[in-house]
């Protein structure tokens, strides 16, 4: 059964007085407990699909649009969609993105804040279930740490736990282990994959590394805008 439905989307950026062409009617269907690796080179519209997929952009009016487990995106109001994100969708980004004044356990706990509120916020419960994320990514030895005090790897090592926090329907990672060497690489790849038969997580990586593609259960790759199966 299809969770999310991409469907014919078209997005164009505008620089200066040039309009850009990213995505030229990308179609790709994700199942339920599916890990689907989108592969293609630097400008090929992979993070564009990806911010589109999670409600982080929208699509251009003209051509289709993405359903996320039957609704529609298109028609949510601006409230809606930050509702949809904090609870349903979990974002590791290739660049952390990580809360420098907020400790480890902090910057994994307060995924929870934000879907939650101020006064639906349980900070022991949370703090606990960060605690246990951060543990399984080998990381119960830096809650206390800030992310300046950390390496690449342990900051990435971060953000898929926070990712993780709300138990989100589906993970979307952009180039999760693009900044680290082949060895910190592979660790953070065998947690994501840990996690991912542990929960039956859904997963959507776009990447231009094999090494990740060969973890997924379907492969497809981004060509002039559009997604072609492999």
């Amino acid at each position: 059964m299809s969770l999310i439905q991409v469907q014919d989307i078209h997005k164009t950026y505008r620089l200066g007085r040039v309009d850009v062409p990213v995505l030229r009617g990308a179609t790709l269907d994700v199942n339920r407990g599916e890990w689907v690796a989108a592969l293609g080179a630097s400008g090929s519209g992979k993070s564009t699909l990806l911010h589109l997929m999670g409600g982080l952009d929208r699509p251009d009016s003209t051509g289709g649009g993405v359903t996320f487990d039957g609704r529609p995106l298109r028609g949510m109001s601006a409230s809606e969609l930050d509702r949809f994100r904090a609870s349903r969708v979990g974002f590791v980004f290739q660049f952390y993105h990580l809360l420098p004044e907020l400790t480890v356990l902090e910057n994994v706990a307060v995924a929870a804040m934000v879907r939650l509120g101020r006064f639906g916020y349980n900070r022991a419960a949370n703090e606990r279930k960060a605690r246990a994320l951060l543990d399984a990514f080998g990381l119960s030895h830096r809650l206390k740490h800030r992310s300046a005090e950390l390496s690449g790897g342990e900051r990435q090592r971060v953000a898929i736990p926070r990712g993780l926090m709300n138990e989100p329907d589906v993970l979307l990672a952009d180039e999760p282990t693009g900044n680290l060497d082949r060895q910190t690489g592979d660790k953070i790849l065998d947690a994501i994959t840990a996690i991912r038969l542990d929960r039956k997580q859904t997963i959507v990586v776009v990447t231009h590394d094999q090494t990740i593609a060969a973890r997924a259960d379907r492969v497809v790759r981004l060509d002039d805008g559009r997604v072609v199966a492999v």
